[in-house]
């Protein structure tokens, strides 16, 4: 019985090193091509999170300036990066509003809101990825028309800072404590 176990054993062939090392080349471009299709996905993925937060956190400071401004009887000064919203002490006091730039890019800044009539990164942060400081381009209160004051925002997010592929929040708000003249 031990002579035909050892004879069946010397009956079974192997794999030779060449085998070997060919399927390991060939398991290794195999791997290589799903782990470059995971990272690929991974970093697509982690784009576009960063993406929808900056977006979101821009409509949140939509928001956040929309309600400050309509319980805003006045602005002043205004500036096209900054301005103070001039409120009653029932909405909370004067705030300021403010784009500043973030350190180490060119055409990046931030938006914050900070108490009273300064403003600047010592305030609460409310939306990054601007492309641009000029987030307030227009203050109108004209005289004779008996209508209210209104500030245009403008608010260009990108997060490669430029226009390609740049998400832009406009529009036009009241101030409805302001004086008709």
């Amino acid at each position: 019985m031990i002579a035909w176990v050892l004879r069946r054993l010397r009956g079974e062939a192997g794999f030779t090193l060449v085998e070997m090392i060919t399927v390991m080349a060939i398991m290794s471009v195999v791997f290589a091509g799903i782990t470059t299709a995971f990272v690929s996905a991974s970093k697509a993925q982690n784009d576009q999170d960063r993406r929808f937060r900056a977006q979101l956190n821009t409509r949140l400071a939509l928001d956040k300036i929309r309600k400050d401004i309509h319980c805003a009887s006045d602005v002043t000064p205004f500036a096209t990066n900054s301005v103070t919203i001039k409120l009653p002490s029932g909405c909370g006091g004067d705030v300021s509003w403010c784009t500043v730039a973030v350190s180490g890019f060119t055409n990046r800044y931030a938006l914050y809101r900070q108490s009273g009539a300064s403003c600047g990164a010592t305030g609460v942060k409310y939306g990054d990825y601007l492309t641009t400081a000029n987030v307030f381009p227009a203050f109108a209160h004209a005289t004779g028309c008996g209508c209210l004051a209104s500030l245009q925002l403008d608010f260009p997010v990108s997060l490669t800072g430029n226009t390609i592929g740049q998400y832009e929040l406009t529009d036009t708000v009241f101030l409805r404590n302001s004086t008709r003249i």
